[in-house]
């Protein structure tokens, strides 16, 4: 009998953007059973629930047999050892991203014994993070072009719940931010004058 070839793709997913669906989708499409695994990173606050964010995922994943997602809590390569995954599936976007990634998957591979398997993002979606996502939407940006619009309204109504959804100049992180709109101006106001 043939084993079922299985991955699992770590991530926080605050929000799940079209970024991450893109890397699900391929991996998907590379591997008998993807496990979207989501977890809690202890280095950030996240703004969704977790079970609002399985939920989201659930929902945008359904019309793929091969897909499932899960939370766990400690190191990857445990739950991917417990649910029979010989691989961690990784998305990259940048350089960046590949030198933390090699570190991790070195590490992953000595202290767990699994192999991690690298996708390049695609690039046109080579720049979307969870962190600009957020930003944007608080601004009052058009994010629609990075995230399904159920991600979009889940964002609103947390952001509104905090007190987070402003049109002022005032980004999430306290930083002098101009609001997105009609003029483009960006995130960040650092190199606007």
């Amino acid at each position: 009998m043939e084993t079922k070839r299985i991955a699992v793709l770590p991530g926080s997913y605050d929000p799940i953007t079209y970024g991450h669906l893109d890397i699900i989708e391929r991996g998907a499409a590379l591997f008998d059973e993807l496990v979207v695994a989501v977890s809690e990173n202890p280095a950030k606050e996240p703004l969704l629930p977790l079970e609002e964010r399985l939920q989201l995922i659930r929902q945008l994943t359904q019309c793929h047999g091969n897909i499932r997602a899960e939370m766990f809590t400690g190191m990857t390569v445990d739950f991917a050892r417990k649910i029979g995954a010989e691989v961690i599936l990784r998305g990259i976007r940048t350089f960046a991203d590949f030198e933390y990634e090699f570190q991790l998957a070195l590490a992953n591979k000595r202290i767990g014994g699994v192999e991690t398997v690298f996708i390049m993002s695609s690039a046109e979606r080579s720049f979307i993070r969870s962190s600009l996502i957020k930003e944007a939407t608080a601004l009052g940006g058009d994010v629609s072009p990075f995230i399904p619009v159920e991600v979009f309204e889940a964002l609103k109504r947390r952001l509104a719940e905090k007190n987070l959804l402003v049109r002022s100049r005032v980004g999430l992180d306290g930083d002098e931010t101009p609001a997105l709109g009609n003029e483009g101006s960006g995130l960040r106001g650092e190199a606007i004058e």
